[in-house]
């Protein structure tokens, strides 16, 4: 695969010995590239401006900016529209259910992998999350985030424009369903679903599935 075909990586964490590891590992991988390595969150958003990475490993516990408020400012609305490249972000932790990975997936990041994951799992999650998918089970993505909203806000009025099959697909993708799960359950081809899907990202101004699940929690629609 040549290198304007690969999945441009950007590396965050202030340890540079795991950096460096994970850079060996990623650059020997068929279709993915290192392209740029950072020490602290505040290094980290003025790289993904700079170098436009598909995809950002962000460590979520750094001094001086963590991984959660770096996100965040990747995904600042100005920020986001200045963009003309898409950007996942995903964070790296070492406890599992982690609540300020849960608060970076609420700020936009795609899910989050454990620092001692294995190579396979590590490259597998980096293509899952440029595909626009989560990296992280229905389940625990449900626990996360049941507790992050104390107060429900009414959902804003973007959501009663999804028509009636958009509202299920909505609610199947909510609950963790794989397009080919919904299509199976709703009786229509997966080509469908995408389009279902992708007119649900337009109308709620979402980035993709993982927020769709956001929303849906963030407004009690579950």
């Amino acid at each position: 695969m040549s290198e304007g075909t690969n999945i441009r990586v950007l590396l965050v964490d202030d340890q540079d010995l795991f950096r460096e590891g994970m850079r060996v590992i990623i650059d020997a991988q068929p279709g993915l590239a290192v392209v740029g390595a950072a020490g602290d969150g505040a290094e980290a958003v003025q790289l993904v401006d700079a170098l436009s990475p598909d995809v950002v490993l962000m460590d979520i516990r750094m001094p001086e900016l963590d991984g959660v408020e770096a996100t965040r400012q990747i995904f600042a609305p100005d920020r986001a529209r200045a963009r003309e490249r898409p950007v996942r972000v995903l964070v790296l932790t070492t406890f599992d259910l982690d609540d300020r990975a849960a608060t970076a997936i609420r700020h936009g990041a795609s899910g989050f992998i454990l620092k001692d994951t294995t190579p396979a799992m590590l490259i597998d999650a980096i293509r899952t999350v440029h595909a626009g998918n989560a990296v992280l089970a229905p389940q625990s993505l449900a626990t996360l985030l049941s507790g992050q909203f104390s107060a429900r806000a009414e959902a804003p009025e973007a959501f009663t424009s999804l028509t009636e099959k958009e509202r299920e697909v909505f609610d199947a993708v909510a609950r963790g369903a794989s397009n080919a799960e919904v299509a199976k359950a709703l009786f229509t081809s997966e080509s469908t679903v995408k389009t279902h899907v992708g007119s649900i990202l337009r109308k709620l101004a979402l980035r993709d599935r993982v927020q769709i699940v956001v929303f849906a929690y963030e407004y009690d629609l579950v």
